[in-house]
């Protein structure tokens, strides 16, 4: 196999960044340059190739979970590493935001967050996103995990981590792995009973998005609430 060394400058993944800038790069190349270095006999470009051969998007690279991308010869625990802490690097840029200025003026980036934190996720999670009084983000707890396609939620367990976050309003959320965010009546069922739950504390909930795969729907613009 001929390695990177042996190619002309322009062709090698880095040198083509510092020439022609990130944005120049295939995808393949983005994560050859992420990679540094070959393992196992294989070349960093050729591992990134055989990675997107197998998933078929560089999304469902990051998204993947690691028994699936090990099995790929060449990646291995560091090759995972570096893929999920580039993963979480997205995930805590765009949640940055929504702690210095209220959620309700930036939609757009909360559902952002949103889709990067869950859409991925093969199992239902159901979490919280705690506010303050100005409708910063304090936290994003995710409280429960399910099956396929439910999750066991306890109010009274929302309501203790809302009093330890010391929050003034809530928004919920919870993924549903199928990939449509439609809420079903369940969903309903669930937003109004943690409402009632959260007003003997005076806690109010904003909203309640569900995650589907490209979509966030919420429950408050539908007047589901």
């Amino acid at each position: 196999m001929t390695g990177l060394k042996t190619w002309p400058l322009a062709e090698r993944p880095r040198e083509k960044l510092f020439e022609k800038g990130v944005a120049a790069l295939s995808d393949a190349e983005v994560l050859a340059v992420l990679f540094g270095s070959g393992m196992g006999g294989a070349g960093a470009l050729c591992i990134a190739r055989n990675l997107l051969d197998e998933f078929g998007s560089l999304r469902e690279v990051v998204c993947a979970k690691k028994a699936r991308l090990c099995d790929i010869k060449g990646v291995g625990d560091m090759r995972y590493a570096q893929i999920a802490a580039v993963s979480e690097i997205s995930r805590r840029v765009l949640e940055t935001p929504l702690k210095s200025r209220s959620v309700f003026n930036h939609v757009s980036d909360v559902e952002a967050f949103l889709l990067a934190s869950l859409r991925h996720e093969y199992k239902e999670h159901f979490a919280i996103m705690c506010l303050n009084s100005q409708h910063h983000l304090i936290a994003f707890r995710t409280l429960f995990t399910g099956t396929l396609n439910a999750a066991a939620v306890y109010p009274r367990e929302i309501v203790k981590q809302v009093i330890d976050d010391n929050a003034a309003a809530v928004i919920l959320v919870h993924n549903h792995p199928s990939g449509v965010s439609d809420p079903s009546d369940a969903d309903i069922r669930l937003t109004r009973d943690v409402k009632h739950a959260l007003k003997l504390i005076d806690v109010s909930v904003l909203d309640h998005f569900i995650v589907g795969d490209n979509s966030v729907f919420s429950l408050a613009q539908k007047g589901l609430m």
